[in-house]
């Protein structure tokens, strides 16, 4: 899945430290989120929107595969 967390923690000037410290992970998981490396569950994915002030739709965008896609 893909996100914009990165772009919008930048766009406040917070490394990855600061912003894991904010809402209470670790910089670990804030860097594996940013690389596509690690999904959030729900819970932490709404707890990142709602930091942002932002709809969940608007920070972690989903992707359909082909497989997925009707035709």
């Amino acid at each position: 899945m893909k996100n914009r967390v990165e772009e919008l923690r930048k766009s406040l000037s917070m490394n990855q430290e600061e912003f894991a410290r904010a809402i209470r992970v670790s910089r670990q998981t804030i860097s594996s989120i940013e690389t596509g490396k690690y999904n959030p569950s729900l819970d932490l994915a709404f707890t990142i929107a709602d930091f942002f002030g932002k709809q969940i739709e608007e920070v972690f965008i989903h992707e359909r595969s082909k497989e997925n896609e009707k035709e």
